[in-house]
């Protein structure tokens, strides 16, 4: 486990027993309001701090959380159990993620062109100071730095980045949950650290 260290310890959901998975993937198939209760118990924390690294919004990231949740339940018969459950949530938490953040940047093209056109609407801009409810007190301000940049990185190094550096999952756990391999994981976290720096020395630049 690697977590990043503005953070305290990662927090992992505890891994249950092979068996007791599938007993429960079996009742959420089954339709069993209890187990998707259950699930959603065991892996909420999971899915808010995945999202909530992501979008750097709290509303954002419950509306989030909750449509990761219904397509968890709509789309359990699907799972056909070739990664583990966990691998397999948060892969939809990161498809989430990423329709969230896509749709918030067509928003802003668009209140940018609005107001261009004189229909008094401003562009919607994130808050410029968010910091994540799992930073240590002492950590903030740099905590501040961080994620203004990493919001600038491109997607996937963003999902890299805040999988294994906030949620602290290993190079292959992260590889399972992008579809890719563990060597294109690290050249997407090196190039990730790479933009980083580079933001970080020169807080005015775009990045790159």
């Amino acid at each position: 486990m690697s977590a990043c260290p503005i953070f305290g310890r990662a927090v992992r959901v505890r891994p249950g027993a092979e068996v007791e998975e599938q007993h429960l993937i079996r009742a959420l198939r089954e339709g069993d309001g209890t187990a998707f209760r259950r699930l959603v118990d065991d892996r909420q924390a999971m899915v808010y701090n995945t999202v909530l690294g992501m979008l750097q919004n709290p509303e954002d990231a419950e509306d989030a959380t909750q449509e990761v949740f219904m397509k968890v339940f709509e789309s359990i018969g699907q799972f056909k159990g070739e990664s583990a459950l966990s691998t397999w949530i948060y892969r939809i938490a990161v498809t989430t993620s990423l329709e969230f953040l896509r749709k918030k940047r067509r928003k802003k093209r668009f209140g940018f062109v609005t107001s261009l056109f004189g229909e008094g609407n401003e562009p919607v801009t994130d808050p410029p100071d968010f910091v994540h409810p799992g930073v240590r007190l002492d950590q903030r301000e740099n905590a501040r730095l961080l994620f203004r940049a990493v919001a600038a990185l491109p997607d996937n190094q963003r999902v890299a980045f805040t999988l294994h550096k906030v949620e602290g999952l290993s190079y292959q756990e992260v590889a399972d949950v992008m579809g890719t391999t563990v060597s294109a994981v690290e050249s997407l976290l090196h190039r990730a650290r790479t933009n980083l720096r580079r933001t970080l020395e020169n807080p005015f630049s775009d990045g790159g």
